[in-house]
């Protein structure tokens, strides 16, 4: 049997470490998707901002975030804290765990089945995703440097910390909140901290006139944008896909297969739904809604991606699709200024994913999911304000007017994206 016990580890291990790199792909998708919804004069900050934001989350996941999230802990409240990822498996300990025809399922329970640096892997770029989100919401207006230095304690310690309270095991875990790949502990964690810091941080100038109109801020590039959606449309198969956490089984080979397929309907039902919705209330065809939707539809299955049936994935992707619209149109009425929508995408549609889980799922019920939203959000919501209203008194969070007239490529990053549309970068 011991062919079998380094068989299925290798492949679950492979599995997870492919799923791990179509999430990491998404990194690249946030990143076409907020520069093509930005200003041209704002690309290349933007840009910089989705690569430095990858790359500090590894490395603060990497020192002290994933030990938050997963290690042993007394309390089910309040994680332990310990350094550095060296986490492995050897052979003795994988084949120390007996594997039977008649059980194999206890192989699975009771011992490593996969390499522990495969867990991190595809857990750091979860974390890189919920930072991503916040990049885009305070686009246009935000320093650089404060940007990046948030980014480091989001990933070292608020995601983190709400992460353990369901994926760590602790209270939330322990009350049935329900959150299959991430709707609440990913999605609406990082739309949360974008909240808050688009609160403190105020809108763009000119976008909010003094009579309460509200000004249009094109996107630069919306090839761009359409790619970016593409690409996270894609990895977002390893997002969930990959939260199954297992493939050497007929059952988990199954669940996987169902996984995909709810995903991808989903967003199709959030595209089609938005893009009627939109054109029913603005009397066009808005691109930009209907990348929203799918986007929508991807994050409201993202809580419970296996237990609907297809076509009832289609429909929750679809009542994302048209939350979302709504949602874009009353944050704006509200004058919170989210330049891609990201606030909207992930964290009103996070909820209703949450939310919808009960519906399919007779393990889950509505109390514990309302506790969940309520613990994420709070704790998020609340340590963001203290982190960016700190930044704020200190570093300063916003640029210069002069230099969001000029532009955050210039200001920031000394380049442009588009030199040789000076005057059009400087629009």
């Amino acid at each position: 049997m011991e062919g079998i016990q380094h068989l299925s580890y290798a492949l679950d291990t492979f599995y997870f470490l492919m799923s791990g790199a179509l999430v990491m792909w998404m990194a690249a998708g946030f990143a076409m998707l907020e520069a093509g919804l930005v200003r041209a004069k704002n690309t290349t900050e933007i840009l910089l901002k989705n690569v430095a934001l990858y790359a500090v989350a590894c490395i603060m996941y990497l020192i002290v975030g994933y030990n938050i999230m997963y290690g042993d802990s007394a309390s089910a409240y309040i994680p332990a804290i310990s350094f550095f990822v060296t986490e492995g498996n050897t052979t003795e300990a994988v084949l120390a765990n007996a594997w039977s025809a008649d059980n194999a399922d206890a192989w699975y329970d009771s011992g490593p089945y996969y390499s522990g640096l495969s867990d991190f892997f595809f857990q750091v770029v979860f974390v890189a995703t919920a930072m991503s989100i916040i990049s885009g919401a305070v686009a246009e207006r935000m320093k650089l440097w404060s940007f990046l230095t948030f980014a480091v304690v989001f990933t070292a310690f608020i995601y983190p910390i709400q992460g353990f309270w369901k994926w760590g095991g602790g209270f939330l875990d322990q009350a049935g909140f329900a959150d299959f790949a991430g709707s609440g502990v990913v999605h609406m964690a990082g739309a949360t901290g974008a909240l808050a810091g688009v609160i403190l941080l105020g809108a763009r100038k000119g976008k909010y006139g003094k009579n309460g109109e509200i000004n249009p801020m094109p996107g630069a590039n919306l090839p761009l944008a359409t790619l970016g959606t593409f690409i996270l449309w894609l990895g977002w198969f390893g997002f969930n896909g990959g939260s199954e956490l297992r493939l050497t089984s007929v059952d988990e080979a199954n669940a996987v297969a169902q996984v995909f397929v709810n995903t991808n309907m989903a967003a199709a039902g959030g595209v089609v739904a938005a893009l009627i919705t939109a054109r029913l209330m603005f009397g066009k065809a808005d691109l930009t809604m209907a990348l929203n939707g799918a986007l929508a539809g991807l994050v409201a299955i993202t809580a419970e991606p296996l237990a609907p049936v297809p076509i009832f994935a289609t429909l929750i992707g679809a009542i994302g699709g048209i939350i979302v619209v709504f949602s874009i149109v009353g944050l704006d009425k509200l004058r919170i200024d989210d330049p891609v929508g990201a606030i909207s995408v992930h964290g009103v549609v996070g909820i209703w994913g949450l939310l919808a889980v009960p519906l399919n799922n007779g393990d889950a019920n509505f109390a514990s999911q309302l506790l969940g939203i309520a613990a994420i959000f709070i704790f998020v919501f609340l340590s963001s304000v203290i982190v960016w209203g700190i930044l704020k008194a200190t570093m300063g969070i916003r640029v210069t007017e002069e230099h969001e007239y000029e532009g955050m490529d210039i200001a920031e990053c000394g380049m442009e994206a588009y030199p040789e549309f000076i005057s059009s970068s400087r629009a």
